[in-house]
């Protein structure tokens, strides 16, 4: 909008205050001097202000309070009356007689909840006159509000179990009933919005609807605020009423709201019995909707919920709560065919971390979620964008976190294969996050075999990738890098002999592909740690048989000469000189 269009809304807000404010100053003196008709006379032209339709819902909304606020001074005057002796029928059909619908519908809300409260008719048939007298009103904003009001001045009013308005055995599903319809008039309402006016003011309207979605979606809380809606009433009525407004709107930004607004105002544990209902209705969103957000928010919800005590855990075996997330975000993925990467990774890694906390003893289901997203990784080779490639590391580094045992890693199959599709530089980065890991809860890596996997995942640190013969490495990170796989290495070590004297050869193998620069630090280490063997081997050297598996100092020394000979060949004397210091 234009700053002329921002002027003039400015003024014609100005305006409409200072009509309400007039009609309110008489409506009060009315109010006063206990004279009904002219209070009903001055209110209603007070609420005609609320007929504008050149104001923005934000400046709308300015206006809506000022008349709100006079509303209530109205509704305290109608209870005066009735005690009064005046009867609350009479009033009810005295405020139907105003000239213009809108004004008209406000005070028939305003009275109505005077109605309710003097118990004169059930509830439920005050509260099904109201929503459907509410039909009256079909602009999009002017509906919108005044049906938040109705909903305002109702939310305490609901028949409910243990509330004073509690009725017959239906008693609850007349105020889910009510509250539905509202719902429902209240968001054909809001997406009807989005078609009001020229196309080129698309973004503006849209973000005013943005700034409107608080109103549909207080419905919804009102709902979960129902005492009497218990699991089976949520199951078989709301929620599948609910999503089925939501599906059948069509509008990106209604579904993802709506969606966003059931995770978080419902419990957790309707979720989780309802995960198969509410998953459902994911694929039949708009592609445009970002469903991931929605997904993750879930999951987060329900991993949070498994986190608060042990007791639920039998819950999420019973629904089967893994197989319906997996299902569903396989067949989300394979619906929304252009997501990008960096989507359908976070939804992997959003279900790992639900997995890690709901299941931390299936490796099986960790190992599935890898092999899913390097299924979906396939044929991309290492990524270059940065949001996926975050996710990637986020997904690799949950198992590190949640077991603090890089040995329960290395027992998954899929996650070195996930690995491979990060670029050089972030490799490095998880590479660094695996040792961290390492050194963090000081973990024992006792054989070759895990060895060898271990360095086959740290390998963009132990020895020159592509990116490095061109690319100049930065002296003081390097220093970090290899001081940090030095490091590692002392930290090998097994009882036996024999099995120590392999992990010496296993490492020895990996460092000697690290190029020239990587020696002086990586060498030393394994120096030491055959020392150390050596003198372990000494007090067995007189017990030697000769047998030629037998480790013993002779060939930990023979290795060593290999170690020298080695820096030989790829150092100058003064460099291995320098390592040696090291």
């Amino acid at each position: 909008m234009n700053s002329d269009g921002i002027e003039d809304e400015d003024k014609w807000l100005a305006a409409g205050i200072t009509g309400l404010q007039q009609n309110a100053f008489y409506m009060h003196r009315a109010l006063d001097s206990n004279n009904l008709r002219d209070a009903l006379k001055y209110s209603a032209q007070m609420l005609s202000e609320l007929r504008t339709s050149r104001l923005s819902p934000h400046k709308y909304y300015e206006l809506y309070m000022r008349a709100f606020d006079e509303l209530r001074k109205m509704e305290m005057f109608f209870m005066e009356e009735t005690r009064r002796d005046c009867s609350i029928i009479d009033l009810y059909e005295l405020v139907q007689h105003a000239g213009n619908i809108l004004p008209r519908l406000y005070l028939l809300c305003t009275v109505g909840s005077v109605y309710i409260k003097s118990k004169e008719a059930p509830a439920k048939d005050i509260l099904k006159d109201l929503v459907e007298m509410c039909r009256g009103i079909q602009h999009p904003l002017r509906g919108l509000f005044l049906r938040s009001y109705l909903s305002q001045i109702s939310r305490d009013k609901l028949p409910d179990i243990g509330s004073e308005y509690e009725g017959d055995a239906d008693t609850v599903m007349d105020s889910v009933e009510f509250v539905l319809q509202n719902f429902t008039e209240m968001n054909k309402l809001w997406v009807r919005m989005q078609h009001q006016g020229p196309a080129r003011e698309k973004e503006r309207r849209e973000k005013e609807r943005s700034e409107l979605r608080d109103l549909v979606g207080k419905n919804l809380h009102v709902l979960s605020q129902i005492e009497g809606v218990d699991l089976d009433m949520y199951r078989d009525t709301v929620l599948p009423r609910v999503l089925e407004q939501v599906v059948n709107c069509k509008d990106e930004l209604a579904q993802y709201y709506l969606m966003d607004c059931i995770i978080q105002v419902f419990p957790d544990e309707y979720h989780l019995q309802t995960l198969e209902t509410l998953l459902g209705a994911c694929p039949m969103l708009q592609p445009s909707v970002d469903i991931k957000m929605v997904l993750s928010r879930l999951m987060e919800r329900l991993s949070n919920y498994a986190a608060s005590s042990t007791e639920v855990f039998p819950e999420f075996l019973q629904v089967e709560a893994f197989t319906k997330l997996n299902n569903a975000i396989g067949k989300v993925i394979e619906a929304q065919v252009d997501m990008p990467i960096d989507g359908a990774v976070t939804l992997y890694s959003s279900l790992l971390t639900f997995t890690l906390h709901v299941h931390p003893d299936r490796l099986d289901y960790v190992d599935q979620i890898l092999g899913a997203c390097v299924k979906k990784l396939s044929g991309k080779g290492k990524l270059d964008d940065s949001k996926a490639t975050k996710q990637i590391v986020a997904l690799l580094s949950a198992p590190l976190e949640r077991y603090n045992d890089i040995e329960t890693a290395l027992k998954l199959s899929n996650y070195p294969r996930a690995m491979e599709h990060l670029d050089d530089k972030t490799n490095k980065v998880m590479a660094g996050v695996i040792i961290e890991s390492i050194m963090k809860n000081r973990t024992l890596i006792s054989t070759a075999e895990m060895v060898e996997a271990l360095f086959e995942l740290i390998k963009g640190l132990i020895k020159d990738l592509d990116v490095d013969l061109h690319d100049e490495l930065d002296e003081e990170d390097f220093k970090e890098e290899q001081n940090s796989v030095a490091r590692l290495i002392q930290m090998l070590y097994n009882d036996d002999p024999e099995e120590m004297l392999k992990i010496i050869c296993t490492v020895r193998k990996h460092i000697l592909t690290g190029g020239p620069k990587r020696l002086p630090f990586t060498v030393p280490p394994l120096i030491f740690n055959s020392l150390k063997l050596v003198r372990r081997l000494q007090g067995q050297e007189e017990n030697a048989t000769g047998e030629e598996g037998v480790a013993s100092p002779k060939k930990v020394f023979q290795l060593l000469n290999q170690h020298a000979i080695e820096l030989g060949i790829k150092q100058t004397p003064m460099s291995m000189e320098r390592g040696f210091k090291h």
